[in-house]
């Protein structure tokens, strides 16, 4: 699957997190995406495995070593100290710990994935769901209306923070990602019945 000319063909995945499912947020999520013009176009609810999301997320060591930054400089913001909260200030092993805490949260309960098609969509799609920081989301988004989570409060607890959903961050990436968890014929276009008007 080429990444398409045409800005109507555009695809992404989304995901709905086990917090989300648990909530009861699946028809307020697929209802945002809908209104606002999307295309559904493949969907299901799974029980992920922790091999499938250890293999959703990336591997390499500069991806890892970003994580353990990120949530190490939390750690310094909000005045907690890393290597007395959980063992090491190591920038490699915290990415390692926050990648683990990732793959426990995508498996602790099922998720529901979700292909979405239409005029920017891995964009659009970002901008329906917020800021990844659900206590930086702005009101109006899955994030900011439904979560008030955030890296402190994750990493004190030692778990992932529950923010909801994951939306792909670029086409490539959406490329990569629909192909990992559909198989092309789980997947069905058809035309809505407003796209004449829309666009």
């Amino acid at each position: 699957m080429q990444k398409p000319t045409d800005p109507k063909e555009e695809k992404t995945l989304l995901i709905i997190k086990p917090d989300g499912v648990k909530r009861g947020l699946i028809g307020d999520i697929v209802g945002r995406i809908e209104k606002r013009g999307l295309k559904i176009i493949a969907l299901e609810m799974t029980q992920a495995t922790r091999a499938q999301v250890d293999d959703h997320y990336p591997k390499d060591s500069a991806w890892i070593k970003r994580l353990g930054e990120k949530s190490l400089k939390t750690y310094q913001e909000h005045g907690m100290n890393a290597k007395a909260e959980i063992g090491t200030d190591d920038p490699d092993e915290i990415g390692k710990m926050v990648r683990s805490w990732l793959l426990d949260f995508l498996t602790s309960g099922p998720i529901v994935k979700i292909v979405i098609k239409g005029i920017r969509a891995v964009d659009m799609v970002r901008k329906i769901a917020g800021q990844t920081m659900p206590t930086l989301a702005e009101m109006g988004t899955i994030r900011g209306d439904f979560s008030v989570d955030d890296a402190a409060a994750a990493n004190r607890g030692q778990r992932a923070v529950h923010n909801i959903v994951h939306a792909s961050e670029t086409p490539e990436e959406a490329v990569h990602e629909i192909q990992f968890w559909f198989a092309p014929e789980e997947i069905h276009d058809y035309k809505r019945a407003e796209e004449d008007i829309m666009f």
